[in-house]
């Protein structure tokens, strides 16, 4: 029986998302792995609070250092839920508060102010505004009851603060004033506004505080604080208390000798004494109208830490000293936690944890701190302190420490440690477990002599490793029973090894905070070593331009924008060699070459220069750079001695308009199972592999084109190009090239076929297959040549030999973002492009066969077609959410995805890097080579096993029946 071509057509293309399943239900936790990640809270917009008034649980809130916004839950360091503001990562700032006994609670970043439901997240209302936010708070009493928000704004020289209804999410009142002031914050009590600003010129400030009606936001007073020049910048002032019944501006001296006090709303000022050696002030207070008026001011020396207490008389609003805590040894934590009117505060040491009640220093409760053999510093954290019965309390701290880690200490026990430095990622590489160092040494002694020295040499360290035969013996049955149960082998977590399959590989991840990590991609992820930041070189956020793991070394070198780099071991993280800022030019970027030295990384200067190097280290291969004008140009590298000099051999510059902004090449890792493309009719179409390729992207923001390059980088002859009209210049823009195809992402508009009149826009992806003929079975003009030159003329005295180019243009139901392909070890399987979806936060795999240019078009496929496996040709691609690799995971923030590939031929490992950090394995042509996780193994010995005892027990009664039948005959 055959089938019409129309329906086999429709078949294929309705069984193709089941043919392409990222992943299946019982292969997640298993074959991938997932850091869900937040970012390091920030001191001032992390807290405990209630989103539930009528029951007692907490959740614990913070808005990061990268503009992530999140409730994480307190029994077990889970996030409940995240929203990444803005749409952006950001370098810290921003603002988080939260009413007393509300169910939302409130931020604000950049321009915008938004509200948020506390227990699930969602957007209860966005307010967008002019300039920069430079405070929020909380006002807890109004005349009608409800808790409204104050958020400040510095807009074009105007300070302007707004009264926003807290459920409503409308401005209620508005005061704005045009002067040459620097808005710092706004407070309140429950009679006025105050709004903080620093007065006069660049470093001769005072503090003026204008004073605001509740009701209707006009000025009441002005008040002017202190003399010019007792502050200099911003970040002399320590603290602008909120929502208290007193609250207070607080600033140090240049010297910090001397702690200025002023209760806003008063013109006094009192000054306090500070400890010598200070090189650090905190203040810390309650943040509820119901607790008492006092506040804790922590004072940092370069050896220890202490504090004092003071109160706040409400009547003459005189300020003064209650008590002071002890000078410790080492760094200290403090943190304010109040329920009523009682104020308690935490001190979490390297050894304790403290509670002490704001109106005495005795003792509440203290506790070892129990962290296991690695002792934490705590850099700042948060209180929450519950009073039980017959004066016992209980307190658990979330604590951020200087390894960037965020745990909870409940009662001095940790219950729980989030590697929240992970995040922000800027860099990544995977990197080959190292052998160990005598094996290398043996191996390499080997290679260099002769055959039967060689031979004689292998037969001696075979026999030698003999002593080693018992120890492998004996974990045969537990490696034999756990590949049956399809279980982890155990102690193979504990010690880095390769395995038979290719899985097990490390990855270094840069962080922008200036920290390396390794992580043990075979063991789900885990931590393997980290570097602090005090190691590595660079400024912060720390701008790395390149990273490069030497396999053969077992090393990784990272390169920053300033010059610096750093090469450390790539299996403990130990530093080979480090060198800091300013020793070497800055750099625009970074490229891995070839030279007689090996590879290494080759800095790219600004405009595209490149410093002089010795002849050994000189690369082989044409390098490809920007020029300061925004042009690209290749350059060759001669020896003159014991030099090597740069010598341009093309300069490419993009039309006039044209800008480039993308700019994609193979990867070195891009093998070629096939130079050619066996149609349905047994016919040949031949690939043109030119490993020697660039695709680039030139944006044209006048005439909102497009226009995207194939160049030789040998030559530098563009072999073709293609313009799109409609573009979006200002929509990311992607390109991803591979094999003998690229292909390019942007947003634009685009015309439909039915009506050519009409135009829509929406997000596009552009393919383009290059071959060597239109026709098949034509090599085109190189014919059976084995080499070819981009130099050398073919078909005619002056003319390139240039590619047949087939493209197709596809339209996508979401946008995507860092693409990269599938890598296997042979190129065998067929590829996928990997890509990830900023809307659904999910990385999906499209596969190639999807993609692919020749689909025909306005008629269905033949049957030599489907043969192919083509497809009738459709605009619009449904990103089906079965081509998730990520599953149901929601990974946030993806800077790039790497692919490696594993020893299997099926199989290519998958790393994604940026806020979170997440890891899986995908086979695109499934996985043919090996046995999956659901195969019966206990079935197939069991089966086995009845068979052997089958026959072993028919054996005796064959065996007898013959010679029966032997002696009848």
């Amino acid at each position: 029986m055959h089938l019409p071509a129309q329906t086999l057509s429709i078949a294929l293309l309705l069984a193709l998302p089941a043919a392409v399943r990222a992943v299946f239900k019982d292969e997640v936790g298993h074959i991938d792995y997932h850091h869900e990640l937040l970012g390091v809270p920030q001191r001032e917009t992390t807290f405990f609070h209630r989103p539930r008034p009528q029951e007692k649980a907490s959740l614990l809130y913070t808005l990061s250092d990268l503009g992530v916004l999140g409730a994480v839950n307190p029994s077990n360091g889970g996030i409940v839920w995240r929203q990444l503001l803005n749409k952006n990562i950001t370098n810290g700032g921003g603002y988080l508060r939260a009413g007393e006994d509300e169910t939302w609670l409130t931020s604000a970043l950049g321009s915008s102010v938004h509200a948020w439901d506390a227990i699930s997240g969602r957007n209860v209302w966005t307010l967008d505004f002019d300039g920069v936010v430079k405070d929020l708070e909380i006002m807890e009493m109004t005349e009608n009851g409800r808790k409204d928000v104050l958020a400040l704004h510095e807009e074009d020289g105007t300070t302007v603060a707004r009264r926003i209804h807290g459920a409503e999410g409308r401005v209620v009142w508005e005061f704005g004033e045009v002067n040459k002031d620097l808005p710092l914050q706004v407070s309140t009590n429950v009679e006025k506004v105050f709004v903080v600003t620093l007065h006069g010129s660049l470093l001769s400030y005072n503090l003026k505080v204008i004073v605001l009606d509740t009701l209707t936001g006009k000025k009441l007073d002005e008040i002017i604080i202190g003399t010019k020049g007792e502050v200099q910048k911003p970040e002399d002032v320590m603290f602008v208390g909120a929502n208290s019944a007193a609250p207070v501006v607080a600033w140090t001296d240049n010297t910090l000798t001397k702690l200025k006090v002023n209760v806003l709303g008063s013109k006094a000022k009192q000054e306090f004494p500070l400890i010598a050696d200070a090189v650090d002030v905190e203040v810390h207070a309650p943040h509820t109208v119901r607790s008492s008026p006092h506040f804790l001011v922590h004072t940092k020396t370069k050896t220890g830490s202490k504090a004092d207490v003071y109160h706040i008389d409400l009547k003459s609003n005189a300020i003064s000293k209650a008590y002071d805590l002890p000078l410790l040894e080492g760094a200290s934590a403090f943190s304010t936690s109040s329920s009523a009117a009682n104020v308690y505060f935490t001190r979490v040491t390297a050894d304790e944890v403290i509670i002490t009640s704001s109106v005495s220093h005795g003792i509440l409760g203290r506790w070892p701190l129990k962290t296991g053999a690695n002792k934490i510093t705590a850099v700042h954290g948060v209180s929450e302190v519950v009073k039980r019965a017959d004066d016992n309390y209980a307190v658990r701290s979330a604590i951020v420490t200087d390894e960037d880690d965020w745990i909870q200490i409940v009662n001095g026990d940790m219950s729980w440690t989030r590697p929240e430095g992970l995040s922000g990622a800027v860099a990544a590489t995977w990197a080959e477990i190292p052998e160990s160092e005598d094996l290398a040494k043996t191996l390499e002694a080997e290679a260099h002599t002769d055959p039967w020295s060689a031979f004689v040499h292998r037969v001696t360290r075979h026999i030698d490793e003999l002593q080693y035969l018992p120890a492998w013996l004996q974990t045969i049955p537990n490696r034999l029973l756990a590949s049956v149960l399809g279980s982890e082998a155990a102690g193979s977590n504990n010690k880095l090894s390769r395995d038979s399959f290719g899985f097990n590989k490390l990855i270094v991840l840069a962080t922008k905070r200036g920290k390396l990590y390794g992580l043990d991609a075979g063991n789900h992820g885990s931590i393997v070593w980290s570097k602090p930041a005090s190691e590595t070189p660079g400024g912060r956020p720390w701008n790395v331009k390149a990273i490069h793991a030497d396999d053969a070394m077992g090393m990784v070198t990272v390169r920053g924008a300033n010059g610096e780099f750093i090469i450390v071991k790539s299996d403990t993280g130990k530093t080979v060699e480090a060198i800091p800022t300013g020793l070497f030019p800055p750099v625009e970027s970074a490229v891995v070459v070839d030279s007689d030295a090996g590879p290494w990384l080759l800095p790219i200067g600004e405009g595209g220069k490149v410093s002089e190097m010795q002849s050994s280290f000189a690369p082989k291969q044409t390098v490809v750079t920007r020029t300061s004008d925004g042009g690209i140009r290749g350059v060759k590298f001669l020896a003159k001695g014991e030099q090597a000099v740069e010598v341009p051999t093309w300069i490419f510059n993009p039309p006039a308009g044209q800008k480039i902004v993308e700019v994609a090449s193979r990867s070195k890792h891009d093998p070629i199972a096939s130079i050619g493309r066996v149609l349905g009719d047994r016919t040949v179409k031949y690939k043109y592999l030119n490993q020697n390729t660039l695709v680039f992207a030139a944006i044209n923001e006048q005439a909102n084109s497009l226009t995207v390059y194939l160049l030789d980088t040998v030559s530098g002859q563009v072999l073709t190009s293609s313009t799109y009209e409609g573009v979006d210049p200002t929509k990311e823009i992607t390109c991803a090239v591979a094999e003998n195809w690229y292909l390019c992402s942007f947003y634009g508009q685009y015309k439909l076929r039915e009506s050519q009149s009409q135009n829509l826009k929406g997000y596009q992806v552009v393919v383009s297959d290059l071959y060597e003929s239109d026709a098949a079975n034509d090599r085109g003009p190189l014919g059976d040549a084995e080499n070819f030159s981009s130099l050398d003329p073919v078909d005619l005295p002056t003319g390139p030999y240039l590619p047949s180019v087939v493209s197709k243009t596809f339209i996508l139901s979401s946008p995507i973002t860092s693409f990269t392909v599938t890598k296997t070890r042979q190129g065998i399987t067929s590829r996928q492009l990997l890509a990830y979806m900023p809307e659904s936060h999910s990385i999906v795999g499209i596969p190639r066969m999807v993609l692919e240019p020749r689909r025909p078009v306005g008629r269905d496929p033949t049957p030599a077609e489907l043969e192919e496996g083509l497809s009738k040709y459709f605009p619009a691609i449904e990103l089906d959410p079965r081509m998730h690799i990520t599953h149901q995971r929601d990974v946030l923030g993806v800077r790039e995805i790497l692919a490696a590939p594993a020893y299997l031929e099926s199989t290519s490992l998958v790393f994604a890097y940026g806020i979170d950090v997440f890891g899986t394995r995908v086979t695109p042509s499934m996985a043919f080579d090996v046995l999956g996780k659901g195969f019966n193994k206990l079935a197939l010995i069991g089966t086995v096993a009845a068979l052997v005892l089958g026959v072993g027990a028919l054996r005796p009664l064959v065996r007898k029946k013959q010679i029966d039948a032997r002696w009848k005959a």
